[in-house]
């Protein structure tokens, strides 16, 4: 029984490992294309998980990460903006300016 735990497990943990860089793919690619449409800098080609959370949707429990990227509006200073998803759908993009802030 111990063995059977083990595996399980770790198939647990390999499922959240696989699932967490697809979503963390997807999350530098919704970036990309969001600061690509507005005409911003994607700074670093990075995003960095910042929170994650279990969320009640109506299709059951979901993993939701909110991710931190950085921007800059014209080449010189960074800003951070923040993208959520909730499992692998975008639920929010927001760029951290005042009236910028884009539902998915």
């Amino acid at each position: 029984m111990d063995s059977l735990l083990a595996i399980l497990l770790l198939l647990l943990v390999g499922w959240y490992w696989l699932d967490s860089l697809r979503a963390r793919e997807l999350a530098l690619g919704i970036c990309r294309a969001a600061c690509e449409a507005r005409d911003l800098q994607f700074l670093d080609q990075t995003v960095a998980l910042r929170r994650l959370r279990l969320r009640w949707t109506t299709e059951g429990v979901r993993l939701m990460r909110v991710y931190r990227f950085e921007f800059s509006e014209e080449g010189s200073g960074r800003q951070n903006g923040y993208v959520t998803l909730v499992g692998l759908d975008l639920e929010e993009i927001s760029f951290g300016l005042p009236g910028r802030t884009w539902d998915a």
